[in-house]
């Protein structure tokens, strides 16, 4: 999986996994988000779009079990899941999985066949975010407040996936490969060191 370069070290590879994120993943989130998608598409649309997601995380899981891991060198790196002490994003991973999200359902089974879980994003960062969401579904707000809270969730958005790219750059090792597990509006790639080969084995999906 991993060849020697031009300096006899054997490099690093990073696979890059666009993912949808489900009602069940957004945690305290999940029920307002349910209620605004009811009332933006209506319940059949809501059912179908649940439908296609369920069916992409299907090809999710078949395209990272074709890629035979080398699960005791594999870091596995986790969109929303925070830096924490004492083994704690272990513990995030198991709550949302008992939940039924498949994303941490994938999680879960690569941690079982020997992958390490990496905490992946700062918590300040994630904090600052689930307050604005909070805000935008709970406060009616201007056009002119609406496009301040756009401009505040970009710039939170670029801080995250700077942060990810260094805690990539920082802790995948020579010899080790990634699994970067992120949404579809990261822009992570570019931040990462010049180094790490970066392969996407699966295409974004329209199912956002």
């Amino acid at each position: 999986m991993l060849s020697n370069n031009k300096n006899g070290s054997v490099g690093r590879k990073l696979f890059y996994i666009p993912i949808v994120h489900t009602e069940t993943d957004m945690g305290a989130l999940s029920e307002s988000v349910k209620k605004a998608s009811l009332q933006k598409m209506g319940l059949q649309d809501w059912k179908r779009k649940k439908q296609i997601i369920g069916r992409f995380w299907n090809d999710i899981e078949k395209a990272i079990n074709n890629l035979n891991l080398p699960y005791s060198r594999t870091k596995i790196y986790q969109d929303g899941l925070p830096v924490c002490e004492g083994g704690k994003e272990l513990e995030i991973v198991n709550q949302l999985a008992s939940t039924g999200s498949r994303n941490h359902e994938l999680l879960d089974k690569l941690i079982r066949k020997g992958a390490t879980l990496m905490g992946s994003e700062s918590p300040d960062l994630l904090v600052m975010e689930y307050n604005l969401a909070m805000n935008t579904f709970n406060n009616p707000t201007s056009s002119l407040k609406g496009e301040d809270m756009k401009i505040q969730s970009a710039e939170i958005l670029k801080k995250r996936d700077e942060f990810i790219a260094k805690r990539i750059n920082d802790t995948l090792k020579d010899g080790e490969v990634g699994v970067l597990l992120i949404g579809l509006l990261h822009n992570v790639v570019p931040l990462l060191d010049v180094d790490i080969e970066v392969v996407t084995p699966i295409a974004p999906n329209t199912a956002s």
